[in-house]
Formats: structure tokens, sequence, C-alpha cells
């Protein structure tokens, strides 16, 4: 009948479909990875995942984390982490992640000069991704924030394959061409199947610290009305703070450095 024809077809492509994906193969020592993701570059992804680190580690001493850097074009890592060097080596030829408040870190920045620009190809920059996913001595460790690049592509595809992810958190602006591009990344993790944890409102408010009057300079409430849309929760609204800009740059994160203050 053609209902049976019907269902052995998409049986066979289903088959098919599943030949061409990797297997999921865990990181050796990480229990839970947690990827920080956005469409578009420029959000503060960088620095909320360094802080979300921070925090999950302060909220928890007996937690291990680390902080693994996959933007292999524009790592920031370092710089946020105050961490300079090469990695060592151990018996196994595994990379030794470099470390800083407690938290094993792994980045590009750490294999290549500071103004060096990565000139490579997509096959080159998957190969360098695997490498600081899979060649790094990480221990053992409870999390493993990873801070993605901007964008819906090869990187992103290949670490939603090739290892079991617990969530992923979008960090956008409120402004509206952030938004669509956020929209794009959390639709790219249901597609390969990875739970969107929530999204994050970065930049949601500018306070003049003269005279206290607040600028929504990128728009109010984007991102939560583009949760409502997708179904997703809020998970936190950052202001547009000097502070948590200038913390970062020095390399001293505002979550540790100043864990008091409202930022």
């Amino acid at each position: 009948s053609s209902s049976s024809r019907d269902e052995a077809l998409r049986d066979k492509r289903a088959r098919i479909l599943s030949r061409g994906l990797p297997k999921q193969k865990p990181i050796e020592g990480v229990k839970q990875v947690v990827v920080l993701a956005s469409g578009k570059g420029g959000v503060g992804k960088s620095t909320t995942a360094v802080n979300i680190a921070l925090a999950l580690a302060a909220n928890d001493s007996t937690k291990e984390v680390g902080l693994l850097d996959a933007d292999i074009y524009g790592p920031s890592i370092p710089k946020m982490m105050n961490l300079k060097g090469n990695p060592e080596l151990t018996p196994k030829n595994l990379m030794r992640p470099l470390k800083n408040y407690g938290i094993a870190c792994m980045s590009m920045g750490f294999l290549i000069e500071e103004t060096a620009p990565v000139v490579w190809r997509g096959l080159m920059v998957m190969s360098a991704v695997e490498k600081l996913l899979r060649q790094v001595d990480w221990g053992q460790l409870d999390y493993l924030v990873i801070d993605m690049p901007p964008g819906t592509g090869d990187v992103q595809l290949s670490v939603s394959q090739n290892i079991p992810i617990a969530g992923a958190v979008i960090i956008s602006t409120p402004q509206d061409v952030a938004l669509l591009d956020a929209r794009k990344g959390a639709e790219m993790f249901r597609k390969v199947h990875v739970p969107v944890l929530g999204l994050v409102q970065n930049m949601s408010v500018f306070q003049c610290p003269k005279c206290k009057h607040k600028t929504h300079i990128f728009g109010a409430d984007g991102v939560r009305d583009l949760a409502k849309t997708l179904g997703l929760d809020i998970l936190g609204d950052i202001p547009l703070h000097v502070n948590i800009r200038e913390t970062c740059d020095s390399g001293q994160p505002v979550v540790i450095s100043q864990p008091q203050s409202d930022a």
C-alpha cells in the first residue's frame, strides 16, 4: 500500500540522515556542559560567560568549573581571566588548562600571539575546536562553560553534535537587529536537540551616574518579548554598566572583584 511505502521511505531517509551525524561522546572528566551563545557579535556574550563561570564556582565552593573559549578568530577569555602563556603538556600529550580564580580555562589565545590574526578556512577551525575539546586534561569538572563564537555556523553545529550538552543560554541586547539573530540561535539549538535553558537580556538599561536618570539605549524589553514568543525563560537582566566593562577589560571580572555590588 502507499502508506507502507511512505513509511519505508521515511525509515530509509532517517537511517541515511543518522549515518551522517557524528556519535556524541562525552568529554572525559566533565559532568555537565553549558554553552553560551548569541546570534550576533558584540552583545556581551564572553563577558557574561566569564561571570557565569565565576558565579557557578562562587555559588558552591564544592563544584569544579571550567571555561572553554571556542571563538577561534577572536578569543577574549585570556584577557578577561587575566591569563597568559602556553599550556603545559601532560605525559599523555594533553594540554593542561591555565587557571585563575579557581577556573580551569582553555583558549586559542593561549596558543597564538595576542596580536596574530587567525587566517584559516573552516576545516582548520574545526580541527582546532576538536583539539580544544578533546586534547585537554580537564581533570574532574562539574561544569564546563563554553563561550561560543557568534552566529550559527560550523563551530556551533560541530560542538552541538559531537558532545552531550546540558543546555544552551542565549545572550542578546534588546535591539531589534540583535534579537533577529538571537532567535536564529535559539532555533538552531532546538533543531540539533540541545535544550535552551533561557535568554539573558544584556545592556538592558543605562543609569546616569550623576543624575540617576535611566535610558534604554538599545530599547526596552526586546529579549523579554522574544522569550515569550519562543516560550523560554528570562534568566537575567544585565544593565549597561561601566564597572562590568572595566572589570572584564582589566582581567578582574565583576563577580570576583565586586561581589557585593549591584552589577
